[in-house]
């Protein structure tokens, strides 16, 4: 009988070893003698990012093994477990030596990238052959897919009985509270009914990070993720109203000063105060270097100029997270500042009441229960103690501090909707017959289900390491980069699949496939794109000088 466990540990030796020998040849290019050359960088964006994938593919290797150590330790290591380390090991290994995919058209292959040896050393490792050969194989497709046929899932616990009943909880309301109404909230192109929003600042949602003494639950990251990826198995828009919660949470917790703690965080983690993100401008995107929008002095306060697009759940926010402007001498990050500028919601005289303050719907094709705003400043006004920390100049450091946990909370996020989109398609497949069969006894469905669930829990773990490091005080930057490229390109895969299992159905509206089609897509998009969060991870490998990611 083949160990796996024990070939999984030698086989992330060896795909840990590709990765020191990729990133030693992409320094050589981009950051000779140690200084990482942003220019070369651009150039050379292909190669850069082609490690960053290699890099995040071997991370989710280690990750997925520690799962199954875990799971080996508590006694719950069983044929669904083993055949998800066989499959996924098999299928990562491969791509490694093969090509990992960054894209559906674009495809980091080692001859392209100068790495063909160093991949081929790796592939001629014992256990690495082990699984090229015998790991991702129609026989282990065909018997994982027997087993999720029988109600088979694998392991979720997390070895924490809070953690363990935090997710019953919020799986029980979002099946009961969510699930059964988000696909007519998205045809009805709806905000997500306040009554759920109170309903989840009841259950502490709007919280989970923020600390006790301020109304918080105090929890950490890997909570966020739990919830996160609880609400977003509902709809995606349940679970990303706690992601604006947990930026400016994080935000006024680490920048703030005592006042704004005292004032803002007991009423962001009630639910009574709903924030929104106010960083994007029209034709800058993630270039925040070329911010434009301004505040300038006017007596005991601020007054905004400019443009902001891309604003989620803006009408009926209270409070925004507005990066501004504040010295216009100063190009670059360094005039940048953080104003928390309160706002009215939306009322019987319009979305944007406020003088100074205008805003137009963006239609969209998903997460429409959210939905997106650009916002127009001419003369806004904001009090004095709005600035961030009572000084001007910090509002780019101040935000760098919060996307570790946002960009964790995007792949929690991913990690939901891929459930979801497995879930459908499971169901359909048991269901749907054809040519007197089940779709599930026709071996390309099942053979879709069964990688769309090792990839679930493959991008699972590495969200969950990513996010355990944070908890433990460690920086995770390059690691909560990785976990949101690999989650996002499972949600979108995962749902893809989904509509192709359901065929022509998966293409009407009526069908909650399409939904989740639309909302997978931002997925890669947002909170950093797939490009953005690839030269992330990259620079930020080369720059630390180290090739893989301490995994918990």
């Amino acid at each position: 009988m083949t160990d796996w466990l024990a070939l999984s540990r030698s086989a992330v030796g060896a795909a840990d070893r590709y990765v020191e020998e990729a990133r030693a040849h992409v320094a050589a290019r981009i950051a000779p003698n140690g200084q990482f050359d942003a220019a070369v960088a651009d150039r050379e964006q292909r190669l850069l990012h082609g490690f960053a994938w290699i890099a995040t593919t071997a991370a989710a290797l280690s990750a997925t093994l520690g799962w199954a150590e875990r799971a080996e330790t508590a006694g719950r290591f069983g044929a669904i477990e083993e055949l998800v380390l066989a499959i996924g090991f098999g299928e990562y290994l491969a791509q490694l030596q093969g090509g990992v995919p960054m894209s559906q058209s674009e495809i980091a292959r080692p001859r392209e990238l100068g790495l063909e040896e160093a991949a081929r050393r790796m592939a001629r490792d014992p256990a690495v052959e082990v699984f090229l050969a015998e790991g991702n194989v129609a026989g282990n497709r065909l018997a994982l897919g027997r087993l999720l046929r029988d109600g088979g899932r694998p392991d979720e616990t997390l070895g924490d009985e809070t953690l363990d009943m935090v997710r019953d909880q919020f799986r029980t309301f979002s099946a009961e509270r969510v699930a059964p109404f988000a696909h007519q909230w998205h045809l009805a192109d709806a905000l997500i009914p306040i009554e759920l929003v109170s309903e989840m600042a009841e259950l502490g949602v709007f919280g989970i990070c923020i600390a006790e003494e301020y109304g918080g639950l105090g929890l950490g990251k890997l909570a966020m993720c739990v919830v996160s990826e609880e609400l977003s198995r509902g709809w995606i828009c349940a679970g990303s109203l706690g992601t604006r919660s947990e930026i400016a949470g994080e935000l006024i917790g680490l920048g703030g000063t005592p006042d704004q703690k005292a004032r803002w965080l007991p009423g962001l983690a009630s639910g009574t105060i709903l924030p929104t993100a106010v960083f994007t401008e029209p034709d800058i995107g993630s270039d925040l270097a070329q911010l434009r929008t301004r505040a300038v002095r006017d007596g005991d306060g601020w007054l905004i100029h400019g443009a902001k697009t891309w604003i989620t759940h803006a009408a009926r926010a209270d409070l925004m997270t507005t990066l501004v402007r504040t010295d216009a001498a100063k190009p670059g990050h360094g005039g940048l500042s953080i104003l928390l500028a309160p706002k009215s919601r939306a009322d019987t005289r319009g979305a944007f009441p406020d003088p100074g303050l205008d805003g137009s719907e963006i239609g969209v094709l998903g997460y429409r229960g959210m939905k997106e705003y650009v916002l127009a400043f001419d003369g806004f006004r904001v009090d004095d103690d709005a600035l961030l920390g009572g000084e001007p100049g910090h509002g780019f450091r101040q935000l760098m501090q919060t996307f570790e946990g946002a960009r964790i909370q995007t792949a929690a996020r991913a990690i939901g909707v891929g459930w979801t989109a497995f879930d459908l398609a499971l169901r359909y497949a048991l269901d749907r017959r054809q040519f007197g069969r089940p779709l599930i006894d026709f071996p390309r469905v099942s053979d879709k289900i069964a990688m769309m669930l090792v990839e679930l829990v493959m991008a699972r773990e590495l969200t969950y390491a990513s996010a355990r490091m944070k908890d433990a005080g460690q920086r995770c930057d390059v690691d909560a980069g990785m976990a949101k490229l690999l989650a996002a390109r499972m949600a979108w895969s995962n749902a893809d699949l989904n509509v192709q299992i359901h065929g022509g159905n998966g293409y009407a509206l009526e069908y909650e496939a399409s939904r989740l089609l639309c909302d997978a897509r931002i997925l890669n998009i947002f909170e950093g794109a797939a490009e953005i969060q690839a030269h992330v991870v990259g620079r930020g490998l080369l720059r630390a000088g180290r090739s893989s990611v301490a995994l918990a």
